[in-house]
């Protein structure tokens, strides 16, 4: 394992307890004040049901957006109770704030509901993991419970501080993200290929490292490709490039050739004038992209030798879009790829963030076998890096 094993929810007594769950409500709102995207708060719910089913009280707390430690009326957590109250079946009371004898109160007065606490950022003590604020946090339950893969990255009061002052276990969706994500670096049938995209290098480069040791191959797309490229010694016309990072993704391709990982760049691209959805484009190889044009997407020759591996694959994890998705006339990378992707035979794991985004969009997401919820987590976690939240909880 990635890490030390930690206690779960099947290891302890809920029965009659109040459970504080710190879940990663953080989704989408649109104008009229309704959830946009309810993938988070699905992931949450095989969690909230066993809970219920083993006679627990849950008792659920998140952050929404980045109000930075003040209230922002745009960012309250009703909207995401309602939504939840809906897919549960079953009444949600959402409280006003997240510590306090109000909250104290609501919990008394409504035991046969789940109480959902206002969102978490609104008090500085939460990014900042204060004593006090996660002391008060701690209060209002018996037990704690992290299901909030997607924030384990952070050392907050919600997922570190509170730690400290209650018996801790990992919930379902934590358990099964680190399970998944993890047998990635331990035993993944072969071939393994890993899709990376997304528009920064430096944002890749220690889970390049780390796909080194494990990978058959890595194919590479998005804006990140072009300083690979760059360090190959190919002109990239205005493509975007992280200059400081040439020098050291060249040294990493060359660690991949001592590896006999196949690190692979597109050999083709949709190229365009401006960064502009109605830009002038075409298509051009990789060798010809034109002074003063950019690429914002993989070309169709790239697709089909990407999908070609993908098709032969065993096991294959994706990060991050082939090209600029939101714009049809660079989605075409992205949608092929995630096509390929979802009818492969392999063992499909996404990694969270934009990917899933573009699998929402082309309607693919039910395909996967895995679409994690935590896009910087998932990372941290595949460069063989410790997550804190994850740390902080009971060892087995």
């Amino acid at each position: 394992m990635l890490i030390q094993p930690k206690k779960t929810l099947h290891d302890i007594d809920i029965s009659g307890k109040r459970v504080l769950v710190r879940v990663d409500f953080n989704v989408p709102i649109d104008i009229e004040r309704n959830v946009a995207d309810d993938t988070r708060v699905r992931g949450a719910l095989p969690t909230i049901k066993y809970l219920l089913d083993h006679g627990a009280r849950p008792i659920l707390m998140s952050h929404l957006g980045r109000p930075k430690g003040q209230v922002v009326e745009s960012l309250r957590m009703a909207p995401v109770g309602k939504r939840l109250a809906e897919l549960l079946d079953y009444p949600v009371v959402c409280v006003k704030e997240s510590v306090g004898p109000r909250v104290k109160e609501a919990i008394d007065t409504n035991p046969d509901k789940i109480i959902l606490l206002e969102n978490l950022r609104f008090y500085p003590g939460e990014s900042e993991n204060l004593p006090d604020f996660s002391r008060q946090l701690a209060d209002l339950a018996d037990i704690y419970v992290n299901d909030a893969f997607g924030t384990s990255h952070r050392a907050h009061a919600s997922t570190v501080g509170v730690t400290r002052y209650l018996p801790s276990v990992m919930g379902l969706l934590m358990e099964k993200e680190l399970e998944t994500l993890g047998s990635l670096l331990e035993d993944p049938a072969r071939p393994f290929v890993v899709v990376l995209g997304g528009n920064k290098i430096s944002d890749k480069l220690g889970v390049i490292d780390s796909f080194l040791e494990i990978a058959d191959f890595i194919l590479t797309g998005g804006g990140m490709c072009f300083t690979i490229i760059k360090s190959m010694g190919l002109d990239i016309g205005h493509s975007v490039i992280e200059e400081d990072q040439v020098s050291q993704i060249a040294s990493t391709m060359k660690k991949a050739r001592k590896k006999g990982v196949k690190v692979m760049v597109p050999i083709d691209f949709v190229v365009a004038d401006r960064f502009d959805k109605d830009a002038n484009r075409k298509v051009v190889p990789t060798e010809a992209i034109p002074e003063g044009w950019m690429g914002l997407d993989i070309g169709p020759a790239t697709v089909d030798k990407y999908c070609v591996i993908l098709n032969e694959a065993k096991t294959i994890f994706w990060n991050g879009p082939m090209g600029v998705f939101e714009w049809p006339s660079f989605a075409n990378g992205t949608k092929s790829i995630a096509e390929c992707i979802a009818a492969a035979t392999a063992t499909t794991v996404v990694g969270g963030g934009d990917s899933d985004a573009a699998l929402r969009q082309y309607g693919l997401e039910e395909d996967m076998d895995f679409v994690s919820t935590g896009g910087g987590a998932a990372m941290r976690l595949l460069e063989g890096k410790k997550l804190p939240a994850v740390e902080a909880l009971a060892d087995r």
